[in-house]
């Protein structure tokens, strides 16, 4: 007996729940423009305007979001105190703090982030400049769709875990024309291959490290910093970090706390030396050159690139050109595709990259971009990134 097979029909087929968006600040006008930026948005629904933070707990259980903007100075209840009140309520929830570039407001971003806030968004100075900021309006709507939606895949019912382990080795043609090179197939725990395969590592032994990140850098870093300082003596280590100034300046000081290491903004024109880690500075490229057979620092106030200010595709590919073998390149958790294009010169130039995995990720843009292209050596998580690094810093391997 022939059973046809059921036809789906268009109806039948499940489209994904929008993401619903919480927004919560006390200016009207702030409030208003970001309601009517989701509200316009497809896949995103507005559940809740809210002045303060008390507003948001009390509305919390009915409107039921799956993001939260949380701004930072609001009366009754600020932004901080709010975010373990909401925090309390659904674990998994992503809360974006909104606050303008003060020092004060960079600290407290940064707090916010330590006690489980998921990112932060700088809001321009005035209001009036809110209403004609086309990217304070990009960067807010990519921010809310891409954790949103990365929020909603970490917690579908039944979505097994994926461990990435090494299958046997085969021997590919590289499309860019590089000579034929030994790379190892990558399969998911239960045995589907994944969609990128890893390069073997650079025969040289790596003596710069540079380090690129975006959303959940801050995190990461701060992880991952304090457990490298034996690379950070012998070594130079060069960081991008998409922020903007202000909050940049922070940053280095708690990873210099945390760390016991010298931690600075990168200074233009400074020579690059071992035991010192450098900073791309908020709103500035950071390029390494040389001068008088010296590398050196170079920052520049161009245009953005991907978006980004600082980028990191211009501290990858100018490091490519200045050590080449000698780069071993991380890229961490970021949203977007920065650096996939500095890591290919990397690789041009005979170094290594390693990218951070997609679990233990924030949003698996910037790594799985570079892993997709075929550039990687290793992809890791966050927890085993550092004892690889210090093995391959000492002429061995992962």
């Amino acid at each position: 007996m022939n059973v046809a097979a059921p036809v789906l029909s268009a109806a039948s087929v499940i489209a994904p729940a929008p993401i619903r968006v919480m927004v919560v600040d006390d200016a009207v006008v702030v409030r208003s423009l970001m309601t009517r930026w989701i509200a316009d948005e497809p896949g995103l629904e507005m559940v809740a305007a809210l002045r303060n933070g008390r507003e948001a707990i009390d509305e919390f259980d009915r409107a039921h979001p799956d993001v939260v903007v949380l701004d930072i100075d609001m009366p009754e209840l600020d932004g901080l105190s709010t975010l373990p009140l909401l925090l309390g309520k659904k674990r998994d929830l992503v809360v974006i703090m909104a606050s303008t570039l003060t020092r004060r407001n960079a600290e407290v971003s940064l707090k916010a982030l330590s006690l489980g806030a998921t990112d932060y968004i700088p809001k321009p100075e005035a209001e009036g400049e809110i209403m004609t900021s086309a990217s304070f309006q990009r960067e807010l709507i990519e921010k809310i769709r891409a954790l949103g939606a990365r929020r909603s895949q970490r917690t579908l019912p039944g979505a097994p875990a994926r461990r990435l382990v090494p299958a046997p080795q085969t021997r590919i043609a590289l499309a860019n024309g590089l000579p034929k090179l030994d790379r190892t197939r990558v399969v998911s725990a239960d045995g589907e291959p994944a969609n990128f395969v890893l390069r073997p590592f650079s025969s040289a032994t790596p003596r710069v490290l540079l380090i690129g990140a975006s959303t959940g850098g801050p995190q990461a870093l701060l992880d991952l910093i304090p457990k490298l300082r034996e690379i950070a003596e012998c070594a130079p280590v060069l960081i991008t970090q998409h922020m903007p100034p202000t909050f940049t300046s922070i940053l280095a000081e708690h990873l210099a706390h945390a760390s016991g290491r010298t931690v600075n903004e990168a200074v233009d024109g400074e020579p690059i030396l071992a035991g010192r880690i450098y900073l791309a500075p908020g709103g500035r490229h950071m390029r390494v050159t040389r001068r008088d057979g010296t590398a050196v620092v170079a920052l520049d106030d161009g245009p953005a690139i991907n978006f980004c200010k600082p980028a990191v595709d211009p501290l990858f590919s100018s490091a490519a050109e200045v050590w080449g073998a000698w780069n071993l390149t991380l890229v961490l958790t970021g949203m977007g595709s920065d650096g996939t294009r500095g890591a290919t010169d990397i690789v041009a130039a005979g170094g290594s990259v390693l990218a951070q995995d997609e679990a233990t990720s924030v949003i698996w843009g910037m790594p799985g971009k570079v892993a997709e292209a075929g550039l990687c050596s290793a992809v890791l998580a966050l927890d085993q990134i550092a004892p690889a690094i210090v093995r391959l810093f000492q002429g061995g391997r992962p």
